[in-house]
């Protein structure tokens, strides 16, 4: 008799279990709550390296919120059920569900994943401020090339400009004493014609 009492309570806890287990929208609503306090006493404390002062608390809640939207998966075992997400390769569990009741992870874990966040929100950052800063002096460079190019351009412009100028000032010279040695030979020329005529 005790055992048949035994064995028909325990059926109906299991059945009360499979009954009572919680809904993904329960897990989902038990979490932003607990996320929700968390960012409440965060928000409290004002510390300089306050993960929330860098993020803002509607940042943070948005942020989870759309992450377990789109993330949360429910695995149910019928008589309790639990949620996880997948994060870099490997399931993390975030919750379970039983008796109607959720029992959410700790706020240790939530501190951990907002500051995995945060330096990764850094990071990005600072890769990104990188990349424009070698952008920004690539340019400079190209720059400086450019009016280096120039310089050397106009330079030769103007060597060249000197040179043309100086080969026709030979030439004319040239010219003139062509013209002075032609006038002296057709001098020599008349004087030596004269001097036979006499």
């Amino acid at each position: 008799m005790k055992k048949l009492l035994v064995i028909i309570i325990l059926l109906l806890v299991a059945v009360l279990m499979t009954l009572t287990v919680p809904d993904k929208q329960k897990h989902k609503d038990a979490m932003m709550e607990a996320i929700n306090e968390y960012v409440e006493e965060e928000a409290v404390d004002k510390l300089g390296d306050n993960v929330l002062a860098k993020l803002g608390k509607s940042v943070v809640v948005k942020t989870v919120e759309t992450a377990l939207n789109s993330k949360l998966k429910v695995d149910n075992y019928y008589l309790f059920n639990k949620t996880y997400v997948r994060l870099e390769g490997e399931d993390q569990m975030l919750s379970v569900g039983l008796f109607g009741h959720v029992f959410t992870f700790d706020k240790e874990m939530i501190r951990e994943k907002l500051q995995e966040a945060m330096t990764a929100k850094e990071e990005a950052a600072s890769e990104k401020e990188a990349a424009k800063q070698s952008a920004k002096e690539l340019k400079r460079l190209q720059k400086e090339q450019k009016k280096r190019e120039k310089q050397l351009a106009k330079e030769a412009k103007r060597k060249a400009k000197e040179a043309a100028k100086e080969a026709k000032r030979k030439a004319k010279e040239a010219e003139k004493e062509a013209k002075r040695k032609a006038k002296e030979a057709d001098k020599e020329a008349k004087r030596r014609a004269k001097e036979a005529n006499q």
